[in-house]
């Protein structure tokens, strides 16, 4: 069943003004062509499933140290691959 809108937001949908406590902000740029931003271009995704308290962790870690996740996933790759005689490359 679809909820009715409320009386208010008709009023103020009819009279073009926002309601109060409601802030229109205009969508990021993104690009047109399909491209990905500058710092994205040759670069992959990579990814996996973790318990949340993991993710916490995580950017618990990033603040506490001042730098980004990324950072420190690359650290941790890097680290990875010297483990298993590979050179970093993260």
């Amino acid at each position: 069943m679809q909820k009715k809108p409320s009386l208010s937001a008709a009023l103020h949908k009819a009279s073009g003004k926002e309601p109060p406590g409601v802030v229109v902000e205009a969508a990021p740029p993104t690009p047109s062509d399909g491209q990905a931003q500058s710092s994205r271009q040759g670069k992959r995704l990579i990814g996996g499933h973790f318990d949340p308290v993991v993710a916490k962790e995580l950017k618990r870690l990033a603040l506490d140290h001042g730098v980004t996740v990324q950072t420190l996933l690359a650290e941790a790759l890097n680290d990875l691959f010297v483990k298993y005689g590979k050179p970093p490359l993260a």
